[in-house]
């Protein structure tokens, strides 16, 4: 197994990763360290959890040097502002033993300092795609000077519709280096891929849908939300290894129900994070579940993608995701770093079929458990939780094979042939006179 020390890394980092404990580069680290330093464009595909972070910022920082150019050389491209942060703090972490200038921007937040922390000068600059181009679009960066881009998350940035974004800033980079990462390929990707890249190098350590070795599956057969409700609490209150729990549910209004019944239960146990909470909120809540001062984060899938939060112990899917990527984002928040994780999943009889998508993806079955014999299973069943049905026509008419056609033959006096005006109908009478016409002449020619 190579040591950091066996890759072409500088004193300053090396430094660096000793501080941080580490020794051993994960595989997409080894592999796309030598690609991206040779200049290549590079698509980097790796579950979450992998080190894909360090795998684009060691050879970036490897290749930095000293320049009093205010425009970033190398701008990192992730969907959301925890994303930005979260890079943010990693580029810090590394960058202890060497003077590099960066910083993070992203949409929802006082414009100003942003653009006074890129109008004093960057080398890498973190953004999200929207900010980006407000900035390039006001004249504050020129993305023209920048040498390198990294497309981070790159498939959650086409699925939140980022693409128009993505293209316009890849028009504004003519020469770079283009480096992509993400944890699935779609063909919105793939696309993107073919359009402007050149002659990349593919690094995958896994195959695409393969999910973590380490995290633990299983699924229960749910049929409705309220037993949902009542399975989520029989498992937190009976499982004492569910330590540190993501619980994934499918929209805000589904998080904010959900927290408002797991609150009267476990009370400062549990808190929610979606993107209708402010910006400070979302941060502080993050925080503190880093930190462990709370044992149970409801979240939407703002949550599922790219962050690194220590020690989750499981992730439960109170919803079956329908896009067979986001289960795999969902559950690669828990089993990071070699560590094991469990992840769980509520299915109810409309979800069997998203289920069946993410198994045939991964290429196994998540296998089933029996429900807890104490779960209340409730009757009541909300509208969207029932199959879909063809809707009934309750205005189309039978039709009587006995009955008599109703059509009828039309009186003779219905049959006659429209022939228009009585000039159509007599084209040689002639037109009738207009008094007022041939008055007015005749009064012209008189004044003449």
């Amino acid at each position: 197994m190579l040591n950091f020390e066996d890759l072409n890394l500088n004193a300053p980092l090396l430094n660096a990763l000793s501080d941080l404990e580490y020794i051993h580069p994960t595989p997409i680290q080894e592999k796309a360290f030598p690609v991206i330093m040779s200049g290549s464009d590079v698509i980097g595909v790796a579950q979450t959890g992998t080190g894909k972070t360090f795998a684009y910022l060691l050879p970036i920082l490897r290749q930095m040097k000293f320049s009093h150019e205010k425009h970033p050389r190398a701008i990192i491209l992730v969907p959301t502002r925890e994303l930005v942060l979260q890079v943010v703090q990693e580029i810090e972490k590394l960058s202890k033993y060497i003077t590099v200038r960066y910083g993070g921007i992203y949409g929802g937040s006082n414009i100003n300092p942003q653009r006074q922390l890129v109008f004093d000068g960057l080398d890498i600059l973190v953004s999200t795609p929207g900010r980006l181009i407000d900035l390039a679009g006001i004249g504050h960066l020129k993305l023209k000077l920048a040498q390198q881009l990294v497309i981070d998350e790159v498939d959650e940035m086409l699925d939140q519709g980022f693409r128009a974004q993505l293209t316009t800033i890849l028009d504004l980079m003519p020469k770079h280096q283009n480096i992509l990462f993400s944890a699935t390929m779609t063909p919105e990707v793939e696309k993107l891929i073919h359009t402007f890249f050149t002659n990349p190098k593919k690094i995958e350590i896994a195959a695409h849908g393969t999910p973590l070795a380490q995290i633990g599956q299983s699924a229960y057969l749910v049929p409705n939300y309220n037993t949902k409700v009542n399975l989520l609490e029989n498992l937190l209150n009976q499982n004492e290894s569910i330590s540190k729990v993501m619980v994934f549910v499918k929209s805000i209004k589904m998080a904010d129900r959900l927290f408002e019944q797991m609150v009267t239960k476990f009370k400062d146990e549990v808190m929610v994070i979606h993107s209708a909470k402010s910006q400070t909120v979302r941060f502080a809540t993050l925080k503190k579940f880093q930190e462990g001062k709370f044992r149970i984060l409801i979240a939407t899938d703002i949550a599922a993608r790219g962050l690194d939060i220590v020690d989750v112990s499981h992730v439960i899917n109170f919803d079956t995701p329908d896009t067979p990527g986001d289960y795999l984002h969902r559950i690669g928040r828990t089993g990071r770093a070699g560590k094991d994780g469990l992840a769980i999943t509520f299915v109810n009889e409309v979800e069997e079929e998203y289920k069946y998508n993410i198994e045939t993806l991964m290429k196994m079955e998540i296998p089933l458990v029996e429900m807890p014999k104490d779960v209340i299973i409730s009757t009541v069943f909300a509208a969207d939780e029932k199959p879909e049905v063809g809707a009934k026509n309750y205005l189309k008419i039978k039709k009587n094979k006995n009955a008599n056609p109703s059509f009828h033959e039309k009186k003779s006096k219905n049959t006659k042939e429209n022939l228009g005006g009585p000039r159509r109908r007599n084209p040689n009478k002639t037109k009738p006179r207009n008094r007022a016409v041939e008055r007015n002449r005749a009064l012209k020619r008189k004044n003449k």
